[in-house]
């Protein structure tokens, strides 16, 4: 008999600065009037392409996104630096990354009226490490007072968290571990080119958790049953970020364009929303679950019209609010984060027996849908 497997909570971490698309617009543009004015000879020449400007209008029709949290608010709105100001820590400190998941590890382990030590394995699950190694979750292990398990990072870029929560859930399934700490700690503004009109706007930053445990150890009151999972990947360079360790052996290429986010949007949209419509759609027939008995999608937070696409074409019709919950309005892109962050928000008011499912897709591609029911 297959063990039966629950999320018995999520945490969400939230930076405390936030910037509008006003505020980032007036940054944007500023530095695009000192780049023209600056570059106004080469420009004449033809010998550059003068920068356009960015506009709130734009940010919203183009992705339904109306601000976003930053862990550093200044660097990323000085127009001559477009960056966040994040410095460096000694090794002997906790890393940036381990202590945004770990604030979000608690508030799940919490929820699930757990402790660390309730713990077998921590899986850090996210679009880009701090580092190479060691492991972040180790780090994290160690910061929550772990005194036994284990620890490894994986990355499928914004389709993480699903990928990660199978890899929990096989784990629990296998008998290497009763309970999984699977967190997504995203500083997705370290890896944007907000000198880029077309994405400047994309991500935020943010970190979540999710605790993945056997269905006869849980005692949380929010339990939500696993009844399958399914994972889907097929190359593509439509979204791609070419920053890695050989950058170095090849000076001519340190700090290009394509050693940060990019991607052909327009491309994305068209290849990946029938992709993941599918897929859903495919998994609730595999589970013989028909798609009227599906209450919640938990979608990615990429883009306002791929959510409403996907879900029209999985319903048959038109979503309603509930049926498909937006956070990117006020969270924007966070990567692997933004399903969590959806389920987190608004998985409370449904009824036992309730029926959802968590998706997340992006680079790779990559697609991985999670079919969950409320047991408690």
């Amino acid at each position: 008999m297959t063990q039966s497997v629950v999320i018995s909570g999520t945490g969400l971490w939230t930076p405390q600065q936030s910037i509008s698309n006003d505020e980032l617009v007036a940054s944007f543009n500023q530095y695009v009037q000192l780049y023209n004015e600056s570059n106004a000879a080469a420009i004449e020449a033809g010998e550059l392409e003068a920068l356009s400007p960015s506009s709130t209008g734009f940010i919203e029709k183009a992705s339904g996104i109306k601000q976003r949290y930053v862990l550093d608010k200044e660097g990323v709105l000085d127009p001559e630096r477009l960056c966040p100001n994040i410095p460096e820590r000694s090794d002997d400190e906790l890393s940036v990354q381990a202590e945004i998941a770990v604030n979000a590890a608690r508030q799940a382990l919490e929820n699930a009226n757990l402790t660390a030590d309730d713990l077998d394995a921590v899986l850090v699950a996210c679009s880009n490490m701090q580092r190479a190694y060691p492991a972040m979750a180790v780090e994290v292990q160690q910061a929550l007072g772990m005194e036994h398990g284990w620890g490894y990072d994986m990355n499928v870029a914004c389709s993480s968290a699903t990928f990660g929560i199978q890899a929990a859930v096989d784990a629990v399934r296998n008998g290497s571990a009763r309970r999984v700490l699977m967190v997504n700690p995203e500083i997705c503004s370290g890896h944007l080119a907000w000198q880029d009109r077309d994405c400047h706007f994309i991500f935020g930053d943010v970190a979540t958790a999710v605790i993945v445990e056997r269905a006869e150890d849980a005692t949380s009151d929010n339990r939500w049953e696993i009844l399958g999972t399914r994972l889907q990947t097929k190359f593509s360079n439509n979204i791609r970020n070419n920053f890695g360790f050989l950058n170095r052996a090849d000076p001519s290429g340190i700090g290009a364009r394509d050693k940060l986010f990019r991607q052909e949007g327009r491309k994305v949209f068209k290849e990946v929303c029938p992709m993941v419509a599918e897929q859903i759609s495919g998994h609730l027939n595999d589970l013989d679950l028909p798609v009227e008995e599906l209450r919640r999608m938990w979608l990615h937070q990429a883009n306002l019209s791929m959510n409403q696409f996907i879900a029209r074409r999985v319903l048959g019709r038109d979503p309603s609010e509930e049926e498909a919950p937006v956070i990117l309005d006020e969270y924007a892109n966070t990567s692997s984060a933004g399903s969590i962050i959806a389920f987190h928000k608004y998985n409370a008011d449904l009824p036992v027996d309730s029926k959802g499912v968590i998706c997340s897709f992006g680079a790779g591609y990559s697609i991985g849908s999670v079919v969950v029911k409320r047991v408690k």
